[in-house]
């Protein structure tokens, strides 16, 4: 997520509010060892969630996420320096 990892769930929403159109990297993790890993853009921004736009093909297009699973690290972020914003 950058140099400084977000400590609060208020700066994790204001960062991805800065990062909106552009390609994000997510790695879930599912329990058991099990992670799911998707890539796609970052779509909207609500006061609890976030929701990407998935790039694959299969039947789920959308993901959401919260805050707190970004915080807690349940949820893993990377995003693509290099991908212009589309808005």
């Amino acid at each position: 997520m950058g140099v400084q990892k977000p400590t609060t769930i208020e700066e994790i929403r204001s960062y991805l509010e800065s990062n909106l159109g552009k390609k994000i990297f997510i790695r879930a993790n599912q329990g058991r060892r099990r992670y799911l890993e998707s890539e796609g853009v970052l779509a909207e921004t609500y006061p609890k969630l976030f929701v990407v736009h998935l790039d694959q093909s299969n039947a789920v297009r959308r993901r959401s996420y919260t805050y707190a699973d970004v915080l807690t690290d349940t949820v893993q972020i990377t995003i693509d320096p290099q991908s212009a914003n589309s808005r």
